[in-house]
């Protein structure tokens, strides 16, 4: 069996129109996926709600996280996580528009 590497920051497109979401592993109860986001937000009044937990990690840029049962915002830099239980609802008021905002999103089952 070949093993090969990859590299988190490689393979970007020059121009991200849309966040682009990269599914690096998936199992039944995991998947580990990388998001690049540029200037990307959530649209106005959008809420995730998502059916698994999510642990989130900034590796490169910022973000700015709101959560639906909090009144103040979390800012995101590289190095910082969080974990998300299912259903609580967020979304991403904000990422750097003037360079890539790379996560790490490890998704998993209770």
């Amino acid at each position: 069996m070949e093993c090969t590497t990859n590299n988190i920051f490689a393979n970007f497109p020059e121009c991200i129109v849309d966040e682009l979401f990269e599914t690096i592993v998936s199992t039944f109860v995991l998947r580990i996926e990388r998001i690049v986001s540029r200037g990307h937000r959530s649209p106005d009044d959008f809420w995730y709600d998502q059916e698994e937990n999510e642990w989130v990690i900034v590796v490169k840029g910022s973000a700015i996280l709101r959560f639906e049962d909090r009144s103040e915002s979390i800012t995101m830099n590289p190095g910082n996580f969080i974990e998300i239980k299912k259903h609580r609802r967020h979304r991403v008021e904000w990422t750097d528009p003037d360079q890539e905002t790379v996560w790490l999103a490890v998704h998993y089952k209770s």
